[in-house]
């Protein structure tokens, strides 16, 4: 992961690279998401659904109008991801910020 990073509005994942970095900062929290292709995901950063990473798939985000954005993560939006061993989605607080920092290494 490079030092320096992106500050975006909102990205898709499939502007992604495999192995992609983003930091996001909710309103209560901060998240690392490493991208691993498709929808899915590891992430970190909450307390109890993931204090450490783990396997998760990316939904999308949602807007506090409640129309859903899959497959994308913005700003002003709550990022809805659900873990590889739950069957319930998680929903985060609004984003406040996001950054992209590239691929680690070659991963393809």
């Amino acid at each position: 992961m490079t030092k320096t990073a992106e500050l975006l509005e909102g990205v898709h994942l499939t502007e992604l690279e495999k192995g992609a970095m983003i930091d996001i900062n909710t309103k209560s929290r901060h998240y690392s998401v490493e991208y691993l292709g498709g929808d899915n995901v590891r992430v970190s950063g909450h307390p109890k659904w993931c204090p450490t990473p783990i396997a998760a798939r990316l939904e999308g985000s949602i807007r506090d109008s409640g129309a859903f954005e899959p497959g994308f993560v913005g700003r002003g939006m709550h990022m809805v991801f659900q873990r590889s061993d739950d069957s319930l989605p998680v929903t985060t607080t609004e984003v406040k910020d996001l950054h992209l920092a590239a691929a680690k290494g070659n991963a393809r």
